[in-house]
């Protein structure tokens, strides 16, 4: 690499770790060193990760956490912080080696709840807003993932694991120690675990700092809630006046599950016992219910169609009273995510995205009114309204996550956090620059242009064309800590990250082309990004890269096959090879049933046909690139076959083939040195076949 990455494991122990009785590392912010403001893979773990801002019941403090990483340690730990609602007097208020987190501030102000690891098991703890007076609440056998207390505090509601199906030792008790697992139906595996648990919600009394009748939501019923694998205690809530609980549940096992997205919003009477479905007939994911303050209405996102993961999230309301259900955003073309009530409980404030923007926006009861409240080249992940401001969370490609103060009238931001402020003022970070590029259809595309730091240009840069996954989610203004395009820069290449069709923030059209179409109109558009590009002086055209995940993987795959000597390098993450064998190793088969238009074996079905007739690994015979090929073991979701077998054809066919394997990470990379292992091989190849 013409930009050596620097080994600094012990640099970053000095500085981020100190010892609690001299054995256990007490993981906190770092102080990397940097050279000639470039990124490097250490600096990039050494940033703290922000996460769980809650905000007092009177608006006047933030309570957050915030996530630091040794790589020497090969682990992370977070650490709660409070601060005033203006960002001033900023403390941390914790200092240990164990995790703390899902901290809720407690309706008096003055006191915090909050999980804990400390004894084993995450269990329920509180403290003072300044960290004193630490005592353990509850003392369960296993452990408590998430929590909310009722609004008078008289009760808790939470969600632990419960054993789900029957295991081997229960079938056969004289083999304990026997590994098999006998599969009777589908969902056995789902994105990185053999399912054997489930989440429940249980409620139970609160009194005298003690936790006493806790009694399963769902006992007896063999279903999730939370939903697996990305849903949290966002997909619960309780009423006002704190005699309902509202949670998201899938009521679906096994094969049905696999085939089916339609979730619904429940409600659980505590004085009778009895359960509700609200949302019944709506057949799509309904889900993350919000009660208005004043008891009167329910918000949740809703999609409409069965077996659509992708499809547009609306923003729904219910009239406690009479029952009606009305589509806010109808005339809305974007997604709805993230609802907040506003205190007046006239108003939904929602995070969306558009043209690759992600903004905060208020939604209008009475008329339906949509307003966008925030501008700027940015995403935000996160609003919170109080009585005066908003409190959001947001991120840009140059940025990661810092908690902001937002004017709801005028959208002007304020920085709270300042988390990463002295590790970014001595970052240079590339440009990024916005351009709408000609489509083979004569559509106009957004696409990204991140150039390196001191771009000069009158100098030729490789450059890499940058493929999305999902297949439908936005290349919008992320920070990535493994995709990251501000690391890609610092290494003297340009970036082209278009948002070619099937991504979210250009309307339901332009999102939904792609089902049916792999290998289709998607793969002309990156042919148009990346021409468009390799037309400008600055661009080394002899040197142009190809990179991605997931469905970005599958998309080099078949670009690989299909470039016409464009690029000279490649890596695929994760990403499908073979699609008829894709569509019986994925677990949830609602995606490659809607995404690929059916099995393989319906000969009738032109549109599923036409999908498999674009698998990647019918066109290896065309392969003549060098290939990089990554994946995890414990990827449920793609199956490191599917890596394993592309790697396999490359070298079979004498095309210059690498392929790092990660037997303990899934779809993603979680642990530091792996990641760091990650940034090194991504970039020694591109550097080997590009520079």
């Amino acid at each position: 690499m013409k930009i050596k990455i620097m080994l600094m494991a012990l640099a970053v122990l000095a500085t981020s770790c100190a010892t609690k009785n001299d054995e256990t590392p007490v993981i906190g912010k770092q102080s990397p060193k940097i050279v000639n403001g470039r990124m490097t893979p250490e600096i990039l773990w050494s940033f703290g990760r922000i996460a769980g801002v809650q905000v007092s019941a009177d608006g006047k403090k933030i309570l957050y956490s915030v996530s630091y990483y040794s790589v020497a340690e090969n682990k992370g730990n977070s650490e709660l912080f409070v601060m005033n609602a203006d960002g001033s007097d900023k403390k941390q208020i914790t200092h240990t080696a164990t995790r703390e987190a899902a901290a809720k501030w407690m309706k008096d102000g003055e006191h915090i709840a909050f999980l804990s690891s400390e004894t084993g098991t995450m269990q329920l703890w509180m403290m003072k807003a300044d960290g004193t007076d630490r005592k353990q609440i509850s003392e369960r056998a296993g452990s408590i993932n998430d929590f909310l207390f009722s609004p008078d505090e008289s009760k808790l509601l939470f969600i632990a694991d419960v054993k789900y199906g029957e295991r081997t030792v229960d079938k056969y008790p004289d083999l304990p120690k026997a590994s098999g697992v006998i599969v009777t139906d589908l969902m056995y595996k789902h994105w990185d675990e053999w399912v054997q648990t489930v989440p429940h919600p249980f409620v139970a009394d609160f009194k005298d700092n003690k936790i006493e009748n806790e009694i399963d939501v769902l006992k007896g019923e063999p279903y999730e809630s939370p939903m697996k694998p990305f849903g949290g205690i966002e997909q619960l809530a309780w009423s006002p006046d704190g005699k309902t609980i509202a949670y998201t549940c899938r009521k679906k096992t096994g094969k049905e599950y696999a085939l089916s997205t339609n979730s619904d919003i429940y409600f659980y009477n505590l004085a009778t016992g009895k359960t509700e479905n609200k949302t019944v007939g709506m057949m799509g994911y309904d889900q993350n219910p919000v009660f208005s303050p004043d008891g009167k209405w329910m918000a949740w996102e809703s999609m409409e169609r069965d077996g659509y993961e992708s499809d547009k999230s609306r923003l729904f309301v219910m009239n406690l009273e009479t029952g009606e259900k009305t589509d806010i955003s109808k005339d809305f073309d974007q997604n709805s995510n993230g609802l907040a009530w506003s205190t007046d409980s006239k108003s939904v404030y929602f995070v969306s995205c558009w043209h690759a923007l992600t903004q905060i926006y208020r939604a209008d009861i009475a008329d339906k009114k949509m307003t966008e409240i925030t501008k700027g080249v940015q995403d935000y992940a996160l609003v919170i309204p109080t009585n005066k401001e908003l409190i959001g969370v947001k991120h840009s490609m140059s940025k990661p996550d810092e908690i902001y103060s937002i004017n709801p009238t005028s959208g002007a931001e304020t920085e709270l956090s300042f988390e990463n402020k002295d590790i970014l003022a001595q970052l240079e970070m590339g440009k990024v620059e916005e351009r709408w590029i000609e489509t083979t259809d004569h559509k106009q595309m957004l696409t990204w242009i991140i150039y390196p730091p001191h771009f000069d240009k009158n100098k030729k840069y490789p450059t890499l064309l940058y493929c999305e996954g999902g297949p439908q989610s936005t290349v919008s203004q992320f920070w990535s800590y493994r995709w990251n395009f501000q690391m890609m820069a610092a290494n003297d290449y340009i970036i082209v990250a278009p948002n070619r069709r099937g991504l979210p923030g250009f309307g339901m059209d332009w999102l939904t082309q792609i089902s049916g179409d792999y290998g289709g109109q998607n793969m002309k558009d990156y042919f148009s990004a990346i021409d468009a590009m390799a037309k400008e002086p600055f661009v080394n055209k002899d040197k142009l890269g190809c990179v991605g995940a997931s469905y970005g993987g599958f998309s080099v795959y078949w670009l690989a096959g299909h470039h016409e000597k464009r690029f000279k390098a490649f890596i695929a993450h994760d990403g499908m090879f073979n699609l008829p064998q894709q569509y019986l190793e994925t677990e949830e088969m609602w995606f490659v049933n809607w995404d690929l238009g059916g099995a393989y074996w319906d000969k009738a079905n032109a549109i599923a046909q036409r999908s498999y007739a674009n698998s990647p690994h019918l066109f290896v015979d065309k392969w003549d690139t060098p290939i990089l090929v990554i994946h995890g073991e414990k990827d449920y979701r793609i199956l490191a076959s599917q890596g394993m077998a592309a790697f396999n054809a490359a070298v079979l066919r004498g095309v210059p083939a690498e392929m790092l394997i990660f037997p303990d990470e899934n779809h993603w990379v979680l642990q530091p040195q792996n990641g760091i292992l990650w940034q090194r091989t991504f970039f020694g190849w591109l550097d080997k076949w590009l520079k």
